[in-house]
C-alpha cells in the first residue's frame, strides 16, 4: 500500500492514523546529534514509488525540536525532486516558539509544494482550548472535499459553542501569547538545567512546543536502588514512577530510544520537585 514517512521520534497517533486509513507508516530516525531532525539525505533515501505522504510537525512533539529555514529548504529541494509526495505539515505548536526561533512551514520555503501540501492547525495548544476538541486544515479544495465527505460521516461535527470560540481566539488579541510564552521559556531552562544535572541524563535545549526529550543512554545498564536493571527506556519510566512517583512518557513509545518525555506544562513548584526526584533517582543507580 500507499508509504507515509515519518520523522522519528514522532507523536504517537501519527503511524496509528496511517494505518488506519490503509496506509504503511515508515519512519525516519532523526537522533540526538541532529537535535531530533531528519536531513535531506535521509529524506532522500526514504522516499519510493509507494511514498504517498510526509507528515511533518515543527516545532516537535515530543522534542520541541524546530527546524530552521535552511534546514527546510534542504527538506524541500529534496521534495522538489519527488512530486508524488504530498506534505501534511502539522503546525499545532506555531505560536509556542522560544529565544530567536522562527515558525516556517515547507510551502513558504517552496511556494511549488503549495498545490500538495496539507496544513492542519488548532487551538489546543497556544490557546490553551484543550479541551474544546477545535482542530482544522487547509489545502487543496478538492482534499478537503474529500476529508469532509469522510469526516461528516464518521465523528459529523464540532459543536458551534467550540466554533464560536475558536473564531474569538484566533481574530481575538494575541498579546498574551507571547506572556505565555516566556513563562515557558522559564521553565524549560529549569528544567533543561536540572535534568542534565541528572547523573546518566543529556537533555536538549529545545526551540518551541513545551516538551523536553532528554536521552538517558548514561543509565541504560545500571540497576536502582530497588534491584531493577534499567534495560529500556519503558523500563525506566516504569521505576522512576514506581519508586520515586514521577510519571514520565517512555521514548519507544514516539518511535525513538532510550529517551523519555517531560511536558513542562505545569507549575514551576510541580516541575521542580519532579526534577529533583528524578536527580535523586538517577544518582542512586549503581
Amino acid at each position: 500500500g500507499d508509504e507515509v514517512l515519518i520523522p522519528a521520534p514522532y507523536w504517537v497517533s501519527y503511524p496509528d492514523m496511517v494505518l488506519l486509513a490503509g496506509g504503511t507508516p515508515v519512519a525516519i530516525e532523526a537522533s540526538l546529534e541532529t537535535d531530533f531532525k531528519i536531513t535531506p539525505e535521509q529524506l532522500e533515501d526514504a522516499i519510493t514509488p509507494k511514498t504517498k505522504w510526509l507528515i511533518f510537525n515543527s516545532p516537535s512533539n515530543p522534542t520541541g525540536a524546530g527546524y530552521t529555514r535552511d534546514e527546510l529548504k534542504g527538506l524541500t529541494d529534496v521534495l522538489m525532486r519527488h512530486p508524488h509526495v504530498w506534505v501534511m505539515t502539522d503546525d499545532m505548536y506555531e505560536h509556542l516558539v522560544f529565544d530567536d526561533f522562527e515558525f516556517t512551514t515547507p510551502a513558504q520555503i517552496e511556494p511549488g509544494l503549495y498545490d500538495r501540501t496539507l496544513t492542519c492547525n488548532g487551538v489546543s495548544k497556544a490557546y490553551a482550548m484543550t479541551g474544546w476538541r477545535i482542530g482544522y486544515a487547509g489545502g487543496p479544495e478538492h482534499l478537503i472535499a474529500a476529508m469532509r465527505k469522510v469526516q461528516s460521516q464518521s465523528t459529523s461535527n464540532p459543536c458551534s459553542i467550540s466554533q464560536w470560540a475558536a473564531v474569538e481566539a484566533l481574530n481575538g488579541p494575541q498579546d498574551f501569547i507571547a506572556a505565555n510564552n516566556d513563562v515557558f521559556v522559564r521553565r524549560r531552562n529549569m528544567v533543561v538545567e536540572m535534568l542534565n544535572a541528572a547523573k546518566g541524563i543529556t537533555c536538549p535545549t529545545p526551540d518551541g512546543a513545551f516538551y523536553v526529550y532528554p536521552s538517558i543512554a548514561g543509565c541504560i545498564g545500571k540497576t536502582t536502588k530497588a534491584g531493577t536493571k534499567i534495560t529500556n527506556d519503558e523500563v525506566f519510566a516504569t521505576a522512576l514512577l514506581e519508586e520515586v512517583g514521577v510519571a514520565v512518557v517512555f521514548g519507544a513509545a514516539f518511535g525513538l530510544s532510550p529517551n523519555f518525555r517531560v511536558s513542562y506544562a505545569t507549575s514551576d513548584a510541580a516541575l521542580k520537585e519532579a526534577c529533583t526526584r528524578i536527580q535523586q533517582f538517577c544518582a542512586a543507580l549503581t
